[in-house]
């Protein structure tokens, strides 16, 4: 056993963090915030026309949770699968997942509760900007 004893705890919303992939985080239940071991979950708002940077989480998968809005995502090897997911929907993203998620509507922002079998809450995330740069090139960002 480690010596720290783990025990219940409240994480009062407002703390915010940029994560790698771009967007902004409100921080949430993570090894930073709780002590967690196996689990991070936080509070994401993409705002109008944003998007992430394309990405991965190495051996960890994503469940995400879409409370308001609407959001793109291309994901595979390519990023050349797309999938839209709305207010109410469940996503489950599988480890090692290229993906890069964007809110195409210029006027409502996409509220979503994100959770990881990685309690860091940017330890595990891999950004693959030439991905993203194919996924440019292709125009898809434009449809």
């Amino acid at each position: 056993m480690s010596g720290i004893q783990k025990t219940c705890a409240v994480i009062r919303g407002g703390e915010q963090y940029v994560g790698k992939q771009a967007l902004t985080y409100f921080g949430g239940v993570s090894a930073e915030s709780a002590q967690a071991s196996g689990l991070c979950m936080h509070l994401l708002t993409i705002p109008p026309g944003a998007r992430a940077k394309a990405h991965l989480h190495q051996n960890h998968e994503t469940a995400i949770h879409i409370l308001s809005g609407e959001s793109k995502m291309w994901y595979g090897q390519n990023l050349d699968e797309l999938i839209i997911a709305r207010a109410g929907d469940f996503v489950y993203i599988p480890a090692g997942m290229p993906h890069l998620p964007a809110n195409t509507s210029s006027t409502e922002p996409c509220t979503a509760v994100l959770s990881r079998t990685d309690p860091n809450e940017q330890e595990s995330v891999v950004l693959l900007p030439d991905l993203e740069a194919i996924l440019a090139a292709s125009g898809a960002f434009d449809r």
